[in-house]
Protein backbone atom coordinates (compact mmCIF):
# COMPACT_ATOMS: atom_id res chain seq x y z
CA UNK A 1 0.00 0.00 0.00
CA UNK A 2 2.82 2.33 0.72
CA UNK A 3 4.58 1.65 -2.44
CA UNK A 4 1.44 2.14 -4.11
CA UNK A 5 0.77 5.80 -2.52
CA UNK A 6 4.16 6.54 -3.56
CA UNK A 7 3.85 5.74 -6.98
CA UNK A 8 0.75 7.93 -6.88
CA UNK A 9 2.54 10.69 -5.91
CA UNK A 10 5.00 10.80 -8.27
CA UNK A 11 2.08 11.00 -11.18
CA UNK A 12 1.13 14.23 -12.66
CA UNK A 13 -2.56 15.27 -13.06
CA UNK A 14 -3.14 14.16 -16.59
CA UNK A 15 -1.65 10.74 -15.69
CA UNK A 16 -3.90 10.35 -12.62
CA UNK A 17 -6.73 10.93 -14.71
CA UNK A 18 -5.65 8.70 -17.73
CA UNK A 19 -5.51 5.68 -14.29
CA UNK A 20 -9.05 6.67 -12.82
CA UNK A 21 -10.37 6.79 -16.47
CA UNK A 22 -8.82 3.55 -17.00
CA UNK A 23 -10.16 2.09 -13.64
CA UNK A 24 -14.21 3.47 -14.32
CA UNK A 25 -14.03 1.65 -17.33
CA UNK A 26 -13.16 -1.11 -15.95
CA UNK A 27 -15.57 -0.89 -12.80
CA UNK A 28 -18.33 -0.14 -16.02
CA UNK A 29 -17.24 -2.92 -17.70
CA UNK A 30 -17.84 -5.59 -14.49
CA UNK A 31 -21.07 -4.08 -13.62
CA UNK A 32 -22.39 -4.91 -17.17
CA UNK A 33 -20.86 -8.39 -17.30
CA UNK A 34 -22.83 -8.82 -14.13
CA UNK A 35 -25.79 -7.55 -14.84
CA UNK A 36 -25.94 -9.35 -18.02
CA UNK A 37 -25.04 -12.36 -15.90
CA UNK A 38 -28.27 -11.78 -13.80
CA UNK A 39 -30.33 -11.97 -17.13
CA UNK A 40 -30.65 -8.30 -17.50
CA UNK A 41 -30.93 -6.80 -21.08
CA UNK A 42 -28.12 -4.84 -22.51
CA UNK A 43 -29.79 -1.58 -22.74
CA UNK A 44 -30.71 -2.32 -18.87
CA UNK A 45 -27.29 -3.06 -18.03
CA UNK A 46 -26.05 0.25 -19.72
CA UNK A 47 -28.66 2.02 -18.08
CA UNK A 48 -27.35 1.29 -14.73
CA UNK A 49 -23.86 2.54 -15.33
CA UNK A 50 -22.33 5.95 -13.67
CA UNK A 51 -22.11 8.84 -15.51
CA UNK A 52 -18.78 10.02 -16.78
CA UNK A 53 -17.10 11.80 -14.21
CA UNK A 54 -16.09 15.57 -14.96
CA UNK A 55 -12.42 15.92 -15.61
CA UNK A 56 -10.04 17.82 -13.03
CA UNK A 57 -8.93 21.09 -14.28
CA UNK A 58 -6.12 23.69 -13.31
CA UNK A 59 -8.97 25.87 -11.97
CA UNK A 60 -10.08 22.98 -9.23
CA UNK A 61 -6.52 22.85 -7.37
CA UNK A 62 -6.81 26.06 -6.04
CA UNK A 63 -7.63 26.21 -2.42
CA UNK A 64 -10.51 27.97 -3.32
CA UNK A 65 -12.02 24.93 -5.57
CA UNK A 66 -11.64 22.54 -3.19
CA UNK A 67 -15.03 22.35 -2.12
CA UNK A 68 -16.01 21.51 -5.79
CA UNK A 69 -13.36 18.79 -6.37
CA UNK A 70 -14.45 15.31 -6.73
CA UNK A 71 -16.50 13.62 -4.03
CA UNK A 72 -16.11 9.85 -5.25
CA UNK A 73 -14.15 7.39 -2.60
CA UNK A 74 -11.87 6.43 -5.02
CA UNK A 75 -10.84 10.10 -5.20
CA UNK A 76 -10.55 11.45 -1.95
CA UNK A 77 -7.12 11.07 -1.05
CA UNK A 78 -6.50 12.58 -4.64
CA UNK A 79 -8.02 15.49 -4.08
CA UNK A 80 -6.77 15.91 -0.84
CA UNK A 81 -3.55 15.81 -2.41
CA UNK A 82 -4.12 18.33 -5.22
CA UNK A 83 -5.47 20.63 -2.50
CA UNK A 84 -2.24 20.53 -0.17
CA UNK A 85 0.12 21.04 -2.57
CA UNK A 86 -1.88 24.21 -4.34
CA UNK A 87 -1.84 25.95 -0.64
CA UNK A 88 0.51 27.95 1.05
CA UNK A 89 3.53 25.53 2.29
CA UNK A 90 4.50 26.16 5.85
CA UNK A 91 7.99 28.19 6.10
CA UNK A 92 11.32 25.94 7.18
CA UNK A 93 13.60 27.07 9.84
CA UNK A 94 15.74 28.57 7.77
CA UNK A 95 12.94 30.65 5.99
CA UNK A 96 12.18 31.42 10.13
CA UNK A 97 15.95 32.40 10.70
CA UNK A 98 16.23 34.79 7.84
CA UNK A 99 12.82 36.65 8.56
CA UNK A 100 14.51 37.22 12.22
CA UNK A 101 17.83 38.19 10.95
CA UNK A 102 16.13 40.71 8.71
CA UNK A 103 14.40 42.01 11.01
CA UNK A 104 17.38 42.34 13.56
CA UNK A 105 19.16 44.37 11.18
CA UNK A 106 16.36 46.42 10.50
CA UNK A 107 16.06 47.01 14.46
CA UNK A 108 19.94 47.39 14.79
CA UNK A 109 19.69 50.27 11.94
CA UNK A 110 16.73 52.05 13.80
CA UNK A 111 18.44 52.27 17.06
CA UNK A 112 22.08 53.46 15.52
CA UNK A 113 20.36 56.01 13.75
CA UNK A 114 18.41 56.99 16.95
CA UNK A 115 21.14 57.33 19.07
CA UNK A 116 23.27 59.41 16.79
CA UNK A 117 19.97 61.89 16.08
CA UNK A 118 20.08 62.19 20.28
CA UNK A 119 24.10 62.65 21.16
CA UNK A 120 23.82 65.22 17.84
CA UNK A 121 21.08 67.19 19.29
CA UNK A 122 22.46 66.81 23.21
CA UNK A 123 26.27 68.58 21.73
CA UNK A 124 24.30 71.30 20.01
CA UNK A 125 22.25 71.91 22.86
CA UNK A 126 25.32 71.78 24.87
CA UNK A 127 27.01 74.25 22.51
CA UNK A 128 24.03 76.22 22.80
CA UNK A 129 24.38 76.94 26.44
CA UNK A 130 28.04 77.47 26.13
CA UNK A 131 27.78 79.91 22.78
CA UNK A 132 24.53 82.05 25.05
CA UNK A 133 27.58 82.29 27.81
CA UNK A 134 30.65 83.50 25.29
CA UNK A 135 30.02 86.58 24.70
CA UNK A 136 29.82 87.58 28.33
CA UNK A 137 33.30 85.89 28.86
CA UNK A 138 34.73 87.31 26.21
CA UNK A 139 33.78 90.71 26.97
CA UNK A 140 34.86 89.99 30.92
CA UNK A 141 38.74 88.97 29.18
CA UNK A 142 38.80 92.28 27.28
CA UNK A 143 37.95 94.57 29.90
CA UNK A 144 41.33 93.22 31.60
CA UNK A 145 44.30 95.80 31.06
CA UNK A 146 46.61 94.57 28.85
CA UNK A 147 44.65 91.41 27.31
CA UNK A 148 44.12 92.95 23.55
CA UNK A 149 48.11 93.80 23.76
CA UNK A 150 48.57 90.09 24.64
CA UNK A 151 46.14 88.33 22.32
CA UNK A 152 47.50 90.38 19.57
CA UNK A 153 51.31 89.33 20.70
CA UNK A 154 50.68 85.51 20.62
CA UNK A 155 53.37 84.02 18.53
CA UNK A 156 52.61 82.94 14.48
CA UNK A 157 51.20 79.77 14.49
CA UNK A 158 53.30 77.36 13.14
CA UNK A 159 50.99 74.49 10.47
CA UNK A 160 54.34 72.38 8.98
CA UNK A 161 53.22 69.83 11.33
CA UNK A 162 49.84 69.32 12.43
CA UNK A 163 46.17 69.26 10.62
CA UNK A 164 43.53 71.32 10.25
CA UNK A 165 41.15 72.39 13.03
CA UNK A 166 37.99 71.34 13.51
CA UNK A 167 38.26 67.58 13.59
CA UNK A 168 35.55 65.42 15.08
CA UNK A 169 37.72 63.30 17.78
CA UNK A 170 36.86 63.87 21.30
CA UNK A 171 39.56 63.68 23.81
CA UNK A 172 37.52 61.70 26.06
CA UNK A 173 36.97 59.45 23.21
CA UNK A 174 38.09 56.12 22.78
CA UNK A 175 42.47 56.76 22.68
CA UNK A 176 41.90 60.07 23.07
CA UNK A 177 41.92 62.79 19.80
CA UNK A 178 43.53 61.88 17.01
CA UNK A 179 47.08 62.89 16.70
CA UNK A 180 47.98 65.60 14.47
CA UNK A 181 50.73 63.31 13.10
CA UNK A 182 50.56 59.75 11.80
CA UNK A 183 51.69 57.77 14.73
CA UNK A 184 54.52 55.69 11.73
CA UNK A 185 56.04 59.27 11.46
CA UNK A 186 55.73 60.99 15.06
CA UNK A 187 59.54 59.66 16.12
CA UNK A 188 60.46 61.81 12.60
CA UNK A 189 59.02 65.11 12.83
CA UNK A 190 59.89 67.37 15.68
CA UNK A 191 58.04 70.78 15.95
CA UNK A 192 59.46 74.03 14.66
CA UNK A 193 60.59 76.69 17.02
CA UNK A 194 58.70 79.63 17.54
CA UNK A 195 58.86 82.63 15.80
CA UNK A 196 59.12 85.75 17.81
CA UNK A 197 56.33 88.70 16.88
CA UNK A 198 57.40 91.96 17.61
CA UNK A 199 54.91 93.52 19.71
CA UNK A 200 52.37 95.82 17.63
CA UNK A 201 52.91 99.17 18.99
CA UNK A 202 49.05 100.32 18.56
CA UNK A 203 46.82 98.19 20.86
CA UNK A 204 44.43 95.97 18.36
CA UNK A 205 41.27 94.45 20.00
CA UNK A 206 40.65 90.72 19.94
CA UNK A 207 38.04 89.36 17.64
CA UNK A 208 34.52 89.01 19.50
CA UNK A 209 31.60 88.04 16.83
CA UNK A 210 30.89 86.88 13.45
CA UNK A 211 28.01 88.13 10.89
CA UNK A 212 27.04 86.43 7.39
CA UNK A 213 24.00 87.57 5.99
CA UNK A 214 23.76 85.24 3.29
CA UNK A 215 23.66 82.05 5.56
CA UNK A 216 21.83 83.02 8.87
CA UNK A 217 25.04 83.33 11.50
CA UNK A 218 25.64 85.43 13.97
CA UNK A 219 28.03 83.70 16.63
CA UNK A 220 31.03 85.05 19.25
CA UNK A 221 34.12 83.94 18.48
CA UNK A 222 36.11 82.15 21.16
CA UNK A 223 40.40 82.73 21.02
CA UNK A 224 41.31 78.87 20.21
CA UNK A 225 40.53 75.98 17.97
CA UNK A 226 40.26 73.17 20.43
CA UNK A 227 37.87 70.73 21.14
CA UNK A 228 36.15 72.99 24.23
CA UNK A 229 36.85 76.13 22.16
CA UNK A 230 34.90 75.03 19.60
CA UNK A 231 31.71 74.21 21.34
CA UNK A 232 31.54 77.58 22.45
CA UNK A 233 31.13 79.32 18.99
CA UNK A 234 33.84 80.04 16.25
CA UNK A 235 37.22 79.53 16.76
CA UNK A 236 40.19 81.70 16.54
CA UNK A 237 43.36 80.57 16.06
CA UNK A 238 45.94 81.55 18.27
CA UNK A 239 48.47 83.61 16.89
CA UNK A 240 46.50 84.39 13.89
CA UNK A 241 45.77 88.13 12.59
CA UNK A 242 43.51 90.10 14.49
CA UNK A 243 39.89 91.86 12.82
CA UNK A 244 41.49 94.80 10.45
CA UNK A 245 45.11 93.84 10.91
CA UNK A 246 47.24 92.85 8.39
CA UNK A 247 47.86 89.10 7.88
CA UNK A 248 45.04 85.98 7.92
CA UNK A 249 42.75 86.13 10.64
CA UNK A 250 42.11 82.72 10.51
CA UNK A 251 38.70 81.14 12.09
CA UNK A 252 37.22 77.96 12.17
CA UNK A 253 33.54 75.90 13.13
CA UNK A 254 31.65 72.87 12.83
CA UNK A 255 29.26 71.90 10.70
CA UNK A 256 27.09 68.98 11.59
CA UNK A 257 27.92 69.28 15.62
CA UNK A 258 28.05 72.24 18.46
CA UNK A 259 24.89 74.00 16.95
CA UNK A 260 26.23 73.73 13.46
CA UNK A 261 27.40 77.63 13.13
CA UNK A 262 29.04 76.65 9.52
CA UNK A 263 26.41 74.40 8.28
CA UNK A 264 26.12 76.17 4.97
CA UNK A 265 29.38 77.56 4.18
CA UNK A 266 29.80 76.29 1.02
CA UNK A 267 26.95 78.71 -0.05
CA UNK A 268 28.75 81.35 -0.01
CA UNK A 269 30.30 82.84 -3.63
CA UNK A 270 32.88 85.37 -4.53
CA UNK A 271 31.44 88.40 -3.78
CA UNK A 272 29.53 87.66 -0.59
CA UNK A 273 30.19 89.96 2.42
CA UNK A 274 30.37 89.02 6.14
CA UNK A 275 31.59 90.44 9.41
CA UNK A 276 34.10 90.25 11.93
CA UNK A 277 33.55 92.66 15.07
CA UNK A 278 36.13 93.44 17.79
CA UNK A 279 34.55 94.90 20.46
CA UNK A 280 31.98 97.37 18.81
CA UNK A 281 33.85 97.99 15.63
CA UNK A 282 32.71 96.46 12.68
CA UNK A 283 35.37 95.06 9.62
CA UNK A 284 33.48 93.74 6.72
CA UNK A 285 35.38 91.01 4.20
CA UNK A 286 34.36 90.59 0.57
CA UNK A 287 34.98 86.53 -0.05
CA UNK A 288 37.41 86.15 -2.62
CA UNK A 289 37.89 82.33 -2.96
CA UNK A 290 36.06 78.74 -2.03
CA UNK A 291 38.18 75.82 -1.48
CA UNK A 292 37.36 72.19 -1.11
CA UNK A 293 40.90 70.40 0.26
CA UNK A 294 42.27 67.96 2.26
CA UNK A 295 42.66 68.21 6.00
CA UNK A 296 46.89 68.07 5.60
CA UNK A 297 47.00 71.22 3.25
CA UNK A 298 47.55 73.41 6.41
CA UNK A 299 49.18 76.08 4.12
CA UNK A 300 46.07 77.80 4.35
CA UNK A 301 46.68 78.75 8.38
CA UNK A 302 49.68 80.79 7.13
CA UNK A 303 50.31 84.57 7.38
CA UNK A 304 49.36 86.81 4.68
CA UNK A 305 50.70 90.08 3.66
CA UNK A 306 47.22 91.34 3.06
CA UNK A 307 44.49 91.67 5.52
CA UNK A 308 42.59 88.36 5.09
CA UNK A 309 39.54 86.77 6.70
CA UNK A 310 39.87 83.02 6.60
CA UNK A 311 36.57 81.14 7.21
CA UNK A 312 37.43 77.33 7.35
CA UNK A 313 34.84 73.73 8.26
CA UNK A 314 34.53 70.40 8.14
CA UNK A 315 33.17 68.72 4.45
CA UNK A 316 30.98 67.61 3.35
CA UNK A 317 28.17 67.36 5.78
CA UNK A 318 28.29 64.23 8.46
CA UNK A 319 30.58 62.92 6.31
CA UNK A 320 33.72 65.42 7.35
CA UNK A 321 36.55 63.98 5.20
CA UNK A 322 37.68 67.25 3.37
CA UNK A 323 37.54 71.18 5.16
CA UNK A 324 35.76 73.98 2.98
CA UNK A 325 37.50 77.05 3.13
CA UNK A 326 35.82 80.80 2.51
CA UNK A 327 38.67 83.37 1.81
CA UNK A 328 37.98 86.69 2.67
CA UNK A 329 39.37 89.97 1.63
CA UNK A 330 39.11 93.54 4.38
CA UNK A 331 36.89 96.21 2.44
CA UNK A 332 38.88 99.64 3.63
Amino acid sequence: MFNRRSKLDKLSIEELEQALRIKQREARKARFLKLSAAGASRNAALLQQDTPAPTISRAATSPAAGAGLLQTPQRYALNRRVAAASGPQPRSWRDKLLVLVEAGAVLGLISVLVISYLNLQQLNQEAEDLQAAGPRVVLALQSKPGTDTQAAAAPTPNPGSFRLPGGHSSPTSAGGAVPDIPAHLQNWVQPAPAIPVPKPEVQVQAATRIVIPKINVDAPIIAGVTWEDLKKGVGHLPGSAQPGQRGNLYLAAHNDIFGEIFRYLEKLDPGDEYYIYAGETKFTYVVREKRIINPTDVEVMLPTTEPVATLQSCYPYLIDTHRIVIIGDLVE
